[in-house]
């Protein structure tokens, strides 16, 4: 028997002609070339604002109603955002309601913040089940809702969304909002949560195949909390990258094609992905946004292991996500590479995983 894998660390960074990753995370296209182009001339490289360059706070501002440059803090990715705003508001041996399935990062975040996580599951179709959601807020100091998901694919009624804004306003429990799959969304236009006491995180790393640049952001229009982060940051990471964020500032300057053209070949992909597997006989949802599909397996650890140890496929274990028995499989890689990677999933779906 193979050896298991340990978790998702063994497989970042991990890439050959052999493999096939259905593993990352991250888009394989270029950015878009506005952001390249600022490399020709760029020569500023001292320390910078540790709130982030105003330029680009600036720049974010169109895409939330009543922003400001200074509802914004500038981060090295999404994940980061996501640990300063839980170490900022946290109290001390609090509850954080996680979805179920969630990223795999989510618990371990809430607890670096001194804090315990909580879940609500989602139900049989992927999306929030409201009452049992109901219940579980009320005992909580804070939410977090990850719309489109990774790991499900799936996207949050419009409906449900507003009545946890209403919800949790009522209770007066923060709501952090992570859209950073927003502009990757197949079914309808993004929803963004609003309150005064929610919390928006994104990052350029998905819409703008920006991954390695580490540049994300957080937007509130809570004064407290965002100077809460600045002093929190100050401590900790100080400014990020000044040339990532001018690379950030240069792609939102880009075409809106750029974003349109990529969200089609999502589609094509998905299509791709969710009828190959149907066709080998898994049980998923279908994706509604992000690029990930989450079908159930048998013994998903043991299938994670062989198919990297025998077949050359790199998988993520459900169980990671707080999902065992399913498997994460991205499909951020092109048609070929998934064709490929379908064929070896159907060979060893007849041989190794039968026997299970």
């Amino acid at each position: 028997m193979n050896e298991p894998i340990s978790g998702p660390a063994f497989f970042i960074g991990k890439g050959d002609d052999t493999l096939i990753s259905f593993g990352s995370g991250q888009p394989d296209m270029p950015p878009p070339i506005e952001a390249f182009n600022i490399l020709k001339t760029y020569t500023r490289f001292k320390y910078g604002l540790i709130q982030g360059e105003e330029s680009l706070r600036a720049a974010l501002t169109p895409l939330y109603p009543q922003a400001a440059a200074e509802h914004f803090v500038i981060t090295n990715g999404a994940s980061e955002a996501i640990d300063l705003v839980l170490r900022v508001i946290s109290k001390q041996g609090a509850k954080v309601l996680l979805p179920r399935p969630y990223y795999y990062s989510y618990p371990f975040n809430v607890l670096f913040a001194g804090m315990e996580p909580a879940y609500y599951d989602l139900d049989k179709d992927g999306k929030i089940d409201f009452p049992a959601f109901e219940k579980e807020v009320e005992r909580c100091h804070a939410v977090l809702i990850n719309s489109p998901s990774n790991p499900t694919g799936t996207v949050q009624e419009v409906e449900t969304l507003k009545k946890i804004e209403a919800l949790c306003e009522r209770l007066g429990v923060w709501v952090i909002s992570d859209e950073v799959y927003k502009d990757i969304i197949y079914v309808r236009e993004n929803y963004l949560l609003q309150g005064p006491r929610v919390v928006t995180v994104n990052s350029f790393s998905k819409t703008y195949a920006m991954c390695g640049l580490r540049v994300g952001y957080v937007y509130s229009q809570n004064k407290e909390l965002v100077d809460g982060i600045i002093e929190m940051k100050t401590h900790t990471a100080m400014n990020t990258s000044i040339v990532g964020q001018m690379m950030a500032l240069a792609a939102l300057s880009s075409p809106r094609s750029y974003v349109a053209h990529n969200l089609e070949m999502w589609k094509e992909r998905r299509d791709l992905m969710y009828d190959g597997m149907l066709e080998l006989g898994l049980e998923l949802w279908k994706p509604e946004g992000a690029f990930y599909v989450l079908p159930k397996f048998k013994d998903s650890g043991r299938a994670v292991s062989d198919l990297y140890h025998n077949y050359q496929v790199i998988t993520y274990d459900g169980t990671w996500f707080g999902a065992p028995n399913r498997i994460r499989f991205s499909y951020a890689l092109d048609a070929s590479k998934i064709q490929e990677g379908l064929r070896r999933l159907k060979e060893f779906l007849g041989k190794e995983h039968a026997s299970y």
